[in-house]
């Protein structure tokens, strides 16, 4: 089916992160800038400790106009608990699979707790598009 079953082969290897004490505001303009739909947060030494998505960050705002106040950090809308995280190794299908089960966009890759990567839906349907262009020779 596809040229390989590796993760590896088909993750974004620099994702766009953030670290944990920015700004929500700030973390908005980095997702606006980049056209994703979110972002790894990691400590200076890339050990991955959450994901901010576009949801997060709405409910940021209405938090901020409900409460009057300006926008928190980062650390205080990331999802922090139960991060689901793929290893480069895994097979791309059944990570595939799963993402669909939980109805998630993006699943960090890492290794040794570190941040190597992301797949997004983006980059499996990518996988997919080379691999029916490769069909057709």
């Amino acid at each position: 089916m596809l040229k390989s079953v590796s993760l590896r082969d088909y993750m974004v290897k620099h994702p766009v992160t953030i670290k944990p004490d920015v700004s929500v505001f700030e973390a908005m303009t980095i997702i606006s800038d980049n056209k994703i739909s979110g972002l790894c947060v990691v400590e200076d030494d890339h050990q991955l400790v959450g994901v901010l998505s576009e949801m997060d960050c709405l409910r940021a705002v209405l938090s901020a106009v409900y409460n009057k106040d300006g926008f928190g950090p980062v650390r205080d809308y990331m999802t922090a608990e139960n991060l689901i995280v793929a290893h480069p190794g895994e097979d791309i299908v059944d990570v595939a699979q799963d993402m669909l089960r939980q109805n998630k966009r993006r699943r960090p890759v890492v290794e040794d707790g570190r941040l190597i990567g992301q797949i997004t839906i983006r980059q499996i349907l990518k996988a997919v598009q080379e691999f029916q262009g490769a069909g057709k020779s």
